[in-house]
């Protein structure tokens, strides 16, 4: 006689997986990426896999693929504290894009990766719309992703944020170290605030030690903290590729986490030292209050914010003004802020 098997009844959605509202997000997550669409795609959200066609190839003398990926990472504590997940999708994409850039890059098309405990379908609208702003922003298109249902992986109302950015370069035209000479200027294009590096070091001072409020106005800043903390990271995309064509830079960093000492360096010849001059452009007042409220040295700002610079543009002394005049005509605050100088590779601020 065969023994019956009793049915706990358990289902998937009992374990805290819930398949029906994934399946239900998707004709809505593939409406919003259709506004970022180009040409270029040929299959994207809800397949096995997004194929896009490498339009423009041909145009280039030696195509290559460039590829970063990112989180957004702790950045997100201020998303969950607040409630508001409309600007992280943004962080997400600017953190790959801005990487891929400094190789002469243009964007292509992303995607994303969102993994939570229970998926909330109001947060994931917010953080796919924010995602595919962001693109948009970039002039990439928002192809594919996953939306993963991690029961017990990560605390409730948490979620892990994560982008993956794909561009195409010119392989004659991806900037070369050895092109830099001694007396290259160094352009520093403003950034929008922290952008989503040293979150670890800001929780710490800000809301741990000094307890201040999220929803607190703050004078200095000019706005409520939240407002501030979560200030989407700048995208430079469009900026970098005109850049590139127009002015022929000879090297572009992206200022996050380590600041000027440690990302400038990243594209330097072995003989050339990056001296920056301190004072010659503004500094958000964000970091004043952290580095006042958390009695901060000046080196370990340094090391852990960007201070006011998104990115960095090495050009030749003659370009430098031309350069400033058209950043400035896109409503691009940029700065003299250096030049390079014999020595170890490396970056000063005097």
């Amino acid at each position: 006689m065969k023994s019956k098997i009793k049915s706990s009844g358990l289902s998937y959605k009992d374990a805290g997986v819930d398949i029906e509202l994934k399946q239900a997000l998707i004709p809505q997550f593939r409406k919003i990426a259709m506004r970022t669409s180009h040409a270029h795609v040929i299959g994207g959200v809800g397949g096995f896999g997004a194929i896009v066609g490498l339009n423009g190839a041909s145009k280039l003398a030696a195509p290559v693929l460039v590829a970063g990926t990112d989180s957004v990472g702790t950045k997100l504590k201020i998303a969950f504290a607040t409630g508001r997940h409309d600007t992280v999708g943004i962080d997400c994409v600017a953190m790959c894009v801005n990487d891929i850039i400094c190789v002469g890059a243009r964007p292509m098309f992303f995607l994303d990766y969102i993994g939570a405990g229970k998926l909330q379908r109001e947060v994931a609208l917010q953080l796919v719309n924010g995602i595919a702003q962001g693109c948009r922003e970039a002039g990439a298109s928002l192809v594919g992703g996953e939306t993963a249902q991690l029961a017990g992986l990560y605390r409730p109302g948490e979620y892990d944020l994560v982008g993956f950015a794909v561009g195409i370069a010119d392989r004659s035209r991806v900037p070369k170290p050895n092109t830099m000479r001694v007396g290259d200027v160094l352009i520093g294009l403003s950034s929008t605030g922290l952008h989503s590096n040293g979150f670890s070091l800001v929780r710490k001072v800000l809301l741990e030690r000094a307890k201040m409020k999220l929803d607190a106005h703050v004078p200095e800043l000019g706005c409520i903290l939240a407002d501030e903390l979560l200030r989407p990271t700048k995208i430079y995309a469009r900026l970098a590729v005109e850049m590139f064509d127009r002015f022929g830079i000879k090297g572009l960093a992206n200022i996050t986490g380590g600041g000027l000492i440690e990302n400038v360096p990243r594209i330097l010849p072995r003989n050339l030292t990056a001296h920056f001059r301190r004072g010659s452009w503004p500094v958000p007042p964000i970091f004043n209050l952290i580095a006042q409220t958390g009695r901060i040295s000046r080196s370990e700002m340094d090391h852990t914010f960007n201070n006011g610079i998104g990115m960095v543009a090495v050009v030749v002394k003659e370009q430098a003004e031309p350069l400033l005049k058209w950043l400035r005509s896109k409503r691009q605050m940029a700065f003299v802020v250096g030049e390079l100088k014999r020595g170890e590779p490396g970056a000063v601020i005097e």
